[in-house]
């Protein structure tokens, strides 16, 4: 099973920077397109469908490997016992919030699955607002692994969600 977890992350990092270079590649092939009076019409609304997956695939990364922002102004003041509770309550309203994420993610997917993505043809809106509920549903899933670890053994270091300096 860690096998498998491992190669969802790093198809996950892969996906992620896979799509943000292609958004990235289209808006710039489509100001070059528009500079010799070809535009690409739908390279705007592909960027910005790759862009929704990266954002959301990237965050999970980044949660992962403890490189989001943190700011431990208060929680650094805390003793280690202090900081390990207060670590386990913000992972528990951070599941709560991904949970709420998820749940109204899948509402909107299912809502809009008839909807025409910028009026491109046979693709639905719903592959964009998809990326919501997965990117939640994965970050759920670090979450939880972050949670047990914090829960069955005591943290090598004292600093809370996330590590300072990072």
């Amino acid at each position: 099973m860690k096998k498998f977890y491992e190669f969802i992350c790093k198809a996950e990092v892969f996906l992620a920077a896979l799509c943000f270079s292609i958004s990235c590649c289209l808006i710039f092939l489509a100001a070059v397109a528009r500079t010799f009076d070809h535009p690409i019409n739908w390279s705007q609304d592909m960027s910005l469908f790759l862009f929704a997956w990266s954002v959301f695939l990237s965050a999970d990364a980044a949660f992962r490997a403890d490189k989001l922002v943190n700011i431990d102004l208060l929680s650094s003041r805390f003793s280690a016992s202090a900081k390990r509770v207060f670590s386990i309550l913000i992972y528990c309203i951070i599941l709560v919030f991904l949970g709420t994420l998820i749940w109204y993610g899948i509402k909107l997917s299912l809502f809009s699955r008839r909807r025409v993505f910028q009026g491109i043809p046979g693709f639905s809106y719903s592959w964009v607002t998809i990326s919501i509920p997965v990117g939640g549903l994965l970050m759920a899933i670090t979450s939880i692994l972050k949670l047990r670890d914090l829960l069955i053994r005591r943290p090598v270091s004292s600093e809370g969600p996330g590590k300072a300096g990072a």
